[in-house]
């Protein structure tokens, strides 16, 4: 085994791989950007090496630069967790020749599965069965279309280099061919520099199942699988293990298809085999397809570990290290279910746009794992993706775990920014899932709904109120109460888009009464416990003006000032802001260009993804404020329009 390893990573997977190395007695070093000088990743490690600026070019994907870290504190070997230079064989090949053992595949391996079309020959000339498609050299848009015509509509367009959903286009007829294979290209080319395509047949109720892998570099066994299916636009939100309702004729021909797609590339560690599955009348042995092979540990590793009490990051290490594989296929088995969410800072309402702010309060429940890679008080970073943790759950059988989900979700708190933890709530209370009744279509289908914000009772407006006037959670015996007379006084608050007002009577320095409109409660404090009409008051903390209580996964409120609440409006529509703090990556306005609703004129770069800024309404371009390269915070002007009037007049 190690003495001590490098992990070429950060957050919450850094520290994933830590905390197994330190219970195998192995030292770890971090390495960190400028925006991770703080982060939870370097006070866990034993050493800590800065590499660079914030951005990811600057420093996680220096992969010159890990090395030189690596060799300098004395570490054996590199972990690359995911993403960054997980997947990068020139990567691989650098440690290795620097005398460093690479804790992976080998590069060889990576190439065989890194472009889509040549994977899928490896697989089919191996016995694994593939979806129907076109994966030749080709590429005449022309002979494009035919061989989408043999396939037969509909077909899915993919760049053979993709991931990630870019570079991706469903087609359903002839007709809309061309456009979608132009947008594809050049949303490939932008992501990957490559534009070459391949086409396959799409399954029209699809589920998303892969099967963890892993080998010693001459032979593979599975973990048994995976359920991914509950995406949205192609990026998991929550997965379980086992699949629901998977026959065991059908989990032993996905492992065997998946072992067999491992041994053929001499895999040596983890790895997932992805499955596109038709979901239409049950599983069945003709009913699943290869996809890609992740060469790498996956997000949602943790549901794998939870039914077979494998912990993958100690296989990693021991067959790194030059052991054998621990278990033989016939030792591992399934034991109940398991639930794993992802909770990201991101602004649902808006679109899911990526968020960042700092973590005034983050507390995870009790009967749940959390994997996180935040603190409270940690800020939620721009240049990387916003993911603040993963809550996994396990149970005797997949009701039992679901359950457990929901209550974890329920009792997860989050203070400092908007999270999507109500819409990972709705999911799991989704009738449908509940039943196990999942495709990759459930969330489009049910996007309204699932997204759809709480409407804040009396009792969770009152708490807010009374928290923002600094009387529930102030020391102080007399906050809020006079001798002789009840003191009334009020507060206004916001709430998506409407401001109201939370009027307070203090009876004593423990019991109050507050009105809402025409709604009235009374809260006391008993035995150190505040209530609400006798019920327990949920709890609630303030940063800076905003106000967060946990009712309904978290309700943010904003303290209205009432000298700006009169100074007049906020902005007159003809200004394009920056919706979070990113990188303008392009510019295409220029000043006295007319322009109609709906055009692009910007893109920011924000979180690991590109953010189109396009024009609210028909007008002419006044100035442009920024540069293509120029680092903005949120709510930055980035370019004007003229006033309509102005426009009228001209």
């Amino acid at each position: 085994m190690f003495d001590k390893i490098l992990i070429a990573n950060r957050g919450e997977i850094a520290c994933r791989v830590m905390e197994t190395a330190r219970a195998l007695g192995v030292a770890s070093v971090a390495v960190y950007s400028d925006a991770d000088r703080a982060a939870k990743h370097v006070a866990v490690a034993d050493e800590a090496v800065f590499i660079g600026g914030s951005a990811p070019s600057e420093s996680y994907l220096r992969g010159d630069v890990i090395i030189a870290a690596a060799i300098e504190t004395g570490a054996q070997a590199i972990h690359p967790g995911y993403g960054f230079l997980s997947e990068n064989p020139e990567f691989v090949e650098a440690v290795e020749a620097a005398g460093l053992v690479f804790i992976g595949p080998s590069a060889s391996a990576i190439r065989a599965m890194g472009l889509k079309d040549n994977a899928k020959t490896l697989m089919a000339a191996a016995g694994v069965p593939v979806v129907p498609g076109y994966m030749g050299d080709n590429q005449d848009e022309t002979h494009l279309m035919a061989e989408a015509a043999r396939i037969g509509y509909p077909v899915m367009i993919k760049a053979v280099a993709g991931g990630g959903g870019k570079g991706m286009r469903m087609v359903e007829s002839a007709v809309g061919f061309d456009a979608a294979l132009q947008a594809a290209k050049s949303e490939a080319m932008k992501g990957f520099g490559n534009d070459v395509m391949l086409i396959e047949k799409f399954i029209e109720q699809p589920r998303h199942i892969e099967v963890q892998v892993f080998g010693d570099g001459e032979t593979a066994v599975h973990l048994f699988e995976r359920d991914c299916s509950l995406q949205r636009r192609h990026q998991k939100v929550i997965e379980e293990a086992p699949a629901p309702d998977m026959p065991e004729t059908v989990r032993n021909a996905m492992g065997a298809a998946a072992v067999k797609a491992a041994e053929a590339i001499g895999y040596k560690g983890a790895g997932t085999v992805e499955f596109i599955v038709d979901g239409a009348g049950g599983l069945r042995v003709d009913g699943f397809w290869f996809m890609e092979m992740n060469t790498r540990l996956q997000v949602e590793h943790p549901v794998t570990e939870a039914i077979t009490g494998v912990d993958l990051v100690e296989w990693q290490l021991r067959v790194a290290a030059g052991e054998a594989l621990p278990m033989r296929q016939d030792e591992l088995s399934i034991d109940g279910h398991a639930f794993e969410a992802r909770l990201y800072a991101e602004d649902v309402p808006a679109g899911f746009l990526p968020a960042t702010g700092t973590l005034a309060h983050l507390e995870f429940p009790q009967g749940a794992r959390s994997d996180s890679g935040v603190r409270a008080g940690d800020t939620i970073s721009p240049f990387y993706d916003p993911m603040i943790a993963k809550v996994i759950t396990h149970g005797p059988t997949r009701a039992v775990a679901l359950a457990k989900m929901r209550r974890a979700l329920r009792e997860t708190q989050v203070g400092g920014t908007v999270t999507n933890l109500g819409f990972l709530g709705a999911l799991a209370a989704h009738e449908g899932f509940g039943k196990g009744e999942v495709d990759t279509g459930l969330i489009a289908r049910d996007i309204e709904l699932l997204v759809a914000m709480p409407e804040p009772d009396i009792r969770v407006r009152a708490v807010a109120g009374l928290a923002a006037m600094g009387v529930l959670l102030a020391r102080d015996w007399g906050t809020g109460f006079t001798l002789w007379a009840s003191l009334a006084r009020s507060i206004t608050l916001a709430y998506n888009g409407e401001d109201f007002d939370v009027v307070v009577q203090s009876k004593s320095a423990t019991a109050h009464v507050v009105s809402v409109g025409n709604d009235q409660v009374r809260v006391e404090k008993t035995g150190g416990v505040w209530f609400v009409d006798g019920a327990r008051a949920p709890d609630v903390v303030v940063n800076g003006g905003v106000v967060t209580v946990f009712a309904n996964y978290g309700i943010g409120f904003t303290i209205v000032d009432p000298l700006a609440r009169g100074s007049g409006a906020q902005g007159d529509g003809n200004i394009i802001e920056a919706p979070m703090p990113g990188a303008v990556k392009a510019v295409f306005a220029k000043a006295g260009q007319v322009v109609q609703a709906g055009d692009r004129l910007a893109i920011l770069e924000a979180m690991k993804m590109e953010h189109a800024l396009l024009a609210a309404r028909d007008g002419v371009v006044a100035e442009v404020l920024v540069s293509a390269g120029d680092q903005v915070e949120a709510g930055a002007a980035l370019i004007r329009l003229e006033d309509e009037d102005a426009e009228v007049a001209a």
